[in-house]
Parts: structure tokens; C-alpha cells; sequence
């Protein structure tokens, strides 16, 4: 295969080009609603890179996402569709709010006890949906959805419990200790003037490099690959599917469940009641498609929406929407999705040569 083969039948030009269609149609909304899109994306690349503070903040909006985004890439490699990250990621957040209240332990071993409930609780959450869909039949996506209200509701409750909720009310819990922080050391705070800089994108990092070994080269990534190819031809195999199957929720749910952590232990300190869901988990559903459900691409994925993020909040400095943000997401998605059409063209017009 040439190289221009490799590239027209890979993901990253599709990607590329689906993001430049998402700027230019971000930018005809722009100016149908009377706004400059120059002015207004200047202000968007100003949030993004303007200072350091504005780049260190976008990478520790980054950290979550990027784990969430493995989440679901996690889950897509080996043939489920995990629209449970965000009840994952709930769930671990909950988890590691409590443990970093409850218990009074030095700083090392506070944060490694918060991060294995998180991670826990994520993989629990998951396993369940999987039990479920093993011994029931009962469909996943529809599980997935209802844990996820389940998750709302559970960590609502559990904030407004005697013991976890802030004292003086504020509809939040209390903060976790110190000692449970994942917090960059002072210097870097200083030096990047950004209050919130955490360890979260180290961590990020590592689990995308470990996802990217099991997958890759373990026995344990090719049956769980092989089942995601085809169940059938893994059964055949010898494979014991419904085993892959749970294992694969379960890492997916430890995944999100570790991000619920990292924003719990670095940015937040606490966790609030919501009003709406978090978010995070269906945002890591656009990192993974971003990235090509690939742990390297989730990395640059979730940076990049990290950035988005926190960049869109500077738009409403020169009145643009900072829902724009989200459009420009949203449109970037859909042209990934149907860049399948597109391969199976240039497939087409290939073999008909």
C-alpha cells in the first residue's frame, strides 16, 4: 500500500478535515447571528494560548476527559458501546469525595485509597450493566442509560448526608482533606498562576499508555479484541466471550470512574449536588471519536477539548455564544461519523482500477 493509500484509508485526515468543517460552519453561525467570527475566534485562540495560565488550565480540564475519552475508546475496541462513562464517572467522583472526607491518612497513601474506590466504583458500576446483559439478555445501552440517573441521584443523596455535606450549607459536600489532593507542588502554581494545576494529566497519561499495552500486547487485549472483531469467531476460538465481555465493562467503568477522581481530588476539591448530569462521561463518548477510539489519539483528543472548553468561556467577552463550542463539537462528530461513506469510496474507486 502507498503512502497516500495509508492515508486516504486511515482516520487522522478524516479527523483533520472534519475539524476544519466544524471551525467554518462555527464561523457561518458566528456571523448569521451578527458576531465576527475573526473577533470572535482571535478571542478563542487568546483563552487557549494566550498565557500560560490559560494552557495549563486547559490541560487540567483535559485530565478528566482524556480518561473518560479511554473509557469509551476502551469499550469500543472490544465491541460495546459504553454510554456509561458518565455514571462512571459519578460514581468514582462520589467515591473519592467520601474517602477523602472520612478517613484522616498521610498524603501518599490518602490519595492511592481515594483513587482504588474511584476506580472500584467505576468498575462496579460497570460490571453490573455487564451481569445484567450476561445473566438477564437485558441490552446495555438501555442499562447504561438508567445507571446513569441512578448515579445522579446516588451521589445527590450521599452529599446531603450529616457527615459528607459542607457545613453552612452551599447544596456541596465538605472539601476532601489535603492530604487527598492530587495538587501540583506550589512552584508550578505559582509559576503557571493557575490554583487548580494537579498531577491529573500525569495519571491521564499513564492510563492511556496502559490501555494502549493491554490492548496491544497482552493475550488478554486480542481476546478482548478478537470478541469485539466477531463473538462468534471468538467462541470458535475457544474464547470464553461473556468473561471478555465483563471484563471489558469493568475497565472501561475503572477508567471513568479514575476521572470521576482526578477532578474530585485535583480541580474541584468537593463535589456539588447537581442540577444536571455531569457531562464528562458524554464528552468522553466526542474525545474517543476524536481519537480514533486509538489511547494515544484520546491524549491529543481530550487536550483539544480540554482547550475548547476553557477557551469557549472567553467568548463571551465580544457577546459570542460559548455554545458555539459545542456546535463546532458537535459538527466535528458527525463529519467522523460518516467518514466511513467516504472511505468506502475511495475502497470502491480503488478496487475498480
Amino acid at each position: 500500500m502507498s503512502r497516500k493509500d495509508k492515508i486516504l484509508s486511515g482516520n487522522a485526515l478524516y479527523t483533520f478535515i472534519a475539524i476544519i468543517i466544524g471551525f467554518v460552519a462555527g464561523a457561518v453561525l458566528l456571523a448569521v447571528a451578527g458576531i465576527n467570527p475573526g473577533v470572535a475566534y482571535g478571542k478563542l485562540l487568546n483563552g487557549v494560548f494566550g498565557q500560560v495560565k490559560y494552557v495549563t488550565w486547559g490541560v487540567v480540564y483535559a485530565a478528566p476527559l482524556i480518561l473518560t475519552g479511554l473509557s469509551v475508546a476502551f469499550s469500543f475496541r472490544t465491541g460495546v458501546f459504553n454510554i456509561g462513562a458518565e455514571g462512571q464517572f459519578v460514581v468514582g467522583s462520589i467515591a473519592a469525595c467520601v474517602v477523602g472526607i472520612v478517613f484522616h491518612l498521610p498524603a501518599p497513601l490518602h490519595i492511592f485509597l481515594c483513587i482504588v474506590a474511584a476506580v472500584a466504583a467505576g468498575a462496579l458500576w460497570g460490571v453490573i450493566v455487564g451481569f445484567l446483559k450476561v445473566k438477564r439478555g437485558i441490552n446495555e445501552v438501555l442499562s447504561y442509560i438508567m445507571f446513569n440517573w441512578i448515579a445522579f441521584y446516588l451521589s445527590n443523596y450521599i452529599v446531603n448526608l450529616k457527615a459528607i455535606r459542607r457545613v453552612g450549607g452551599g447544596e456541596a459536600s465538605q472539601d476532601v482533606a489535603d492530604t487527598a489532593r492530587i495538587l501540583a507542588p506550589e512552584f508550578v502554581k505559582t509559576a503557571t498562576r493557575c490554583t487548580a494545576a494537579n498531577w491529573g494529566i500525569v495519571i491521564a497519561v499513564a492510563a492511556a499508555i496502559l490501555v494502549w499495552f493491554i490492548i496491544s500486547k497482552t493475550t488478554l487485549g486480542y481476546q478482548l479484541r478478537a470478541v469485539g472483531f466477531s463473538k462468534s469467531a471468538a467462541e470458535y476460538g475457544g474464547i470464553n466471550t461473556n468473561k471478555m465481555f465483563l471484563t471489558a465493562m469493568a475497565i472501561s467503568g475503572a477508567l471513568a470512574g479514575l476521572g470521576g477522581a482526578v477532578q474530585t481530588l485535583g480541580m474541584a476539591g468537593r463535589v456539588s449536588q447537581f442540577a444536571s448530569q455531569e457531562q464528562y462521561g458524554f464528552q468522553g463518548i466526542t474525545v474517543a471519536l476524536i481519537g480514533s477510539s486509538h489511547p494515544v489519539g484520546c491524549i491529543f483528543a481530550g487536550v483539544f477539548y480540554g482547550a475548547m472548553k476553557y477557551g469557549g468561556g472567553k467568548l463571551s467577552l465580544v457577546n459570542a455564544p460559548a455554545e458555539v463550542v459545542d456546535i463546532i463539537m458537535g459538527i466535528i462528530i458527525f463529519f467522523i461519523a460518516i467518514s466511513h461513506i467516504f472511505k468506502v469510496i475511495f475502497n470502491r474507486k480503488k478496487g475498480g482500477k
